[in-house]
């Protein structure tokens, strides 16, 4: 076992940030919602599924599947189909809030009801889609089936690191998750719509009596991960080129340990709680085998909840600096 791990140490470290990236977008959403709201949004999961149809859809629908494509062409059906995915992703993350928790919170419910709405609505998407939308649109009757998504640019080793090889797609996927991080940071530190953010985190109460439009705020903060997740989504089906009704169900929950691993509430927790779990994962398969890597991620899950149940960094959104 141990020559397996040192054999396979680049590659799995590789193979980990990549999948660690998709988890830390994910797992942003998590981290934005519980830091305004104190609220674990479950249905996140199927938002990220939705981000995957996003794509799916745009490929289908403007007839991208002559791939894969090389130079501007390549680029441009990249950034439409990541935009297309974004978007869709948002906007069922605004719909989710405004039909799932706004009523409940204008009501004054607890967080257990608005915890059993979250997964209410996460079995409602996943039905949805199995039952109505995948065989209308993409299944052809077949809507518990995997979809294969259409590859759309050529998979080339870059360079290697060891025994590592650094492929194109999974080096964009790295890059780009650390620079929509960096976007994020600088959106909830530095505008006005993300100090509204803050101080509805630290003190909704206060917030208002300032100005906020708290119900703006949370729109928001819904969009804001809604699109972190739609961009998962598309990465998640350039890498693995497929799709179904649950693909979010166990990344979803491996995501949410992920914002528990770096501290929920903290954006850069949410990166590093994300690219730790990946990393965690890959060296924990070459050691016990590939089918452990759900167990092992689950388990760190619970230790983490045990021994330190505030994260890796333990800060909270509500306590950014302005």
């Amino acid at each position: 076992m141990l020559h397996d791990f040192t054999s396979q140490f680049w590659a799995n470290t590789v193979d980990g940030l990549t999948v660690g990236s998709i988890y830390a977008l994910v797992a942003l959403g998590y981290t934005m919602v519980y830091g305004v709201l104190r609220l674990i949004n479950f249905a996140h999961s199927e938002i990220f599924m939705i981000g995957t149809f996003g794509g799916l859809t745009l490929i289908q629908v403007f007839g991208f599947t002559g791939g894969p494509y090389t130079g501007f062409a390549l680029v441009g059906v990249l950034l439409l189909c990541l935009g297309t995915s974004m978007l869709a992703a948002g906007g069922g993350a605004v719909v989710l809030e405004r039909v799932a928790y706004r009523p409940l919170r204008k009501k004054g419910a607890s967080r257990l009801a608005a915890l059993i709405s979250a997964i209410g609505a996460s079995l409602f998407l996943q039905e949805l889609f199995a039952t109505v939308i995948i065989p209308r649109f993409y299944g052809d009757g077949r809507g518990r089936d995997p979809i294969s998504v259409p590859d759309l640019l050529e998979k080339k080793v870059l360079f290697s690191i060891g025994s590592g090889d650094v492929r194109n797609d999974k080096l964009l996927i790295f890059v780009a998750a650390i620079l929509m991080m960096v976007i994020l940071n600088q959106f909830v530190n530095g505008s006005k719509l993300g100090r509204g953010i803050r101080a509805t985190a630290q003190d909704p109460e206060t917030a208002v009596l300032l100005g906020v439009n708290i119900d703006r705020v949370v729109v928001v903060t819904f969009l804001v991960g809604g699109l972190m997740a739609g961009a998962a989504g598309f990465f998640f089906t350039l890498l693995y080129q497929q799709t179904m009704f649950n693909i979010g169900f166990v990344l979803g929950i491996k995501a949410f340990t992920a914002a528990v691993l770096g501290g929920i509430g903290n954006l850069r927790g949410a990166l590093l709680g994300g690219f730790t779990l990946g990393l965690v994962e890959n060296y924990g398969g070459s050691v016990f085998g590939g089918e452990w890597k759900d167990v092992i991620a689950f388990t760190l899950l619970v230790v983490i909840l045990l021994f330190r149940p505030t994260g890796i960094l333990g800060e909270s959104l509500q306590k950014a600096r302005a």
